[in-house]
């Protein structure tokens, strides 16, 4: 079954990690043959091709330019009649509403892919829900509870994002140098793209309630990727100094080692202000045997239960504060809890059940014929 995914590929965030895993897992079921469709090149369509995978770019599209749309949109055409694809999978709204309507016009069987979640406002929204999918696959049941905003009445199904568990590469201690980390030093480390709904400023709040303890340092990794990231990044760098804890805060920027940092750390603390449809970091964390502090919303309470962390009601940094103080002290407690992580990480996103079962949701598209069966 060849399966073509569509993005944009300008940004890297959690929707393209969810590609590369695609790709890179591709062999753990080889009745399906994955290929990407992009508008843009970058380190998206790098890290596809290095997984050896067909990567087909349409060109740059901006909806305000409406000739850009239907460029994109005929080579689309072109691509389809060449590949003959079982099944495209349009990943996010705007993929969906730019190259949506293209897909049904060829005839192919069209997927949704719902990764963040809709309120049926906006233009981006009302655009993309005048082209319905014939099956929508969603990455979390929070999710999926938001997915009527946009098509009400397609059917559905649950597909978690596919994490990858690498527990090989670099020496922990050597990572903790490169980073400025003492061995004795607990590293509490957040690792997420700079924007406000991620909880940094609350983050560095709750760590100056700590500054008194000599015993932590906090890495935040995450690099920017436009020009309000690169203002929010500037902000929360001045917030730490007039906290007094710049000494103690490494902003270590984009980083292609997340997996080696995270094993390097020994908290993972990400107090999110907004609700998200799901959540990579988490669960790569809980993969790496970290302790999880996390706040109560969206699909978290999904994700991590009190075997694995705390969650926390959000904007308190107070009680986030308590709870990093509480693990800094009680390294028993730190270790048994992070223990728990990588079965959970497994249970919920092993990369073989995650892609099979998206095989067994497409199949019956790609064989022309779309059962009741799949209704979810």
């Amino acid at each position: 079954m060849k399966v073509l995914h569509i993005n944009h590929g300008k940004m890297f965030g959690g929707v393209e990690s969810v590609l590369v895993t695609l790709a890179r897992q591709s062999s753990l079921c080889r009745e399906m043959k994955p290929a990407f469709a992009l508008c843009a090149t970058g380190r998206l369509s790098d890290e596809l091709k290095s997984a050896g995978m067909p990567v087909f770019i349409l060109g740059d599209v901006r909806a305000s330019r409406w000739w850009t749309i239907g460029k994109a949109r005929r080579r689309l055409r072109a691509l389809l009649q060449q590949e003959a694809f079982d099944a495209v999978i349009c990943h996010m709204p705007w993929n969906h509403a730019v190259f949506g309507p293209e897909v049904k016009r060829a005839g192919t069987p069209l997927i949704f892919w719902q990764h963040g979640l809709a309120s049926g406002s906006g233009w981006l929204e009302r655009w993309a829900s005048r082209t319905r999918p014939d099956l929508a696959i969603s990455n979390s049941e929070f999710t999926a509870t938001t997915l009527r905003f946009l098509f009400p009445d397609v059917p559905k199904h649950i597909v978690h994002c596919p994490v990858e568990s690498n527990l090989a590469g670099a020496d922990r201690e050597s990572v903790r140098r490169k980073l400025g980390a003492s061995p004795e030093q607990v590293v509490i480390l957040q690792v997420s793209r700079i924007e406000a709904c991620k909880g940094h400023a609350v983050h560095l709040r709750a760590l100056a309630e700590l500054k008194a303890d000599p015993r932590w340092t906090c890495w935040m990794v995450g690099g920017v990727q436009q020009k309000s990231e690169q203002d929010l990044l500037a902000q929360l760098k001045a917030q730490a100094a007039e906290l007094g804890i710049a000494d103690r805060v490494v902003f270590a920027g984009q980083a292609s080692n997340v997996a080696e940092i995270l094993r390097a750390a020994d908290i993972f603390c990400q107090p999110n202000e907004a609700a998200e449809g799901f959540g990579i970091t988490f669960v790569e964390a809980m993969a790496a045997g970290l302790p999880v502090v996390a706040t109560r919303l969206g699909a978290l309470p999904e994700i991590v239960t009190d075997r694995e962390g705390f969650l926390l009601e959000p904007g308190d940094p107070h009680s986030l504060a308590g709870s990093l103080r509480f693990l800094i002290e009680n390294s028993e407690h730190r270790r048994t809890i992070g223990q728990n992580g990588p079965a959970r990480a497994k249970l919920l996103c092993d990369p073989g059940t995650e892609i099979r079962k998206l095989y067994r949701y497409l199949q019956p598209l790609g064989a022309g014929s779309l059962h009741a069966s799949v209704a979810g």
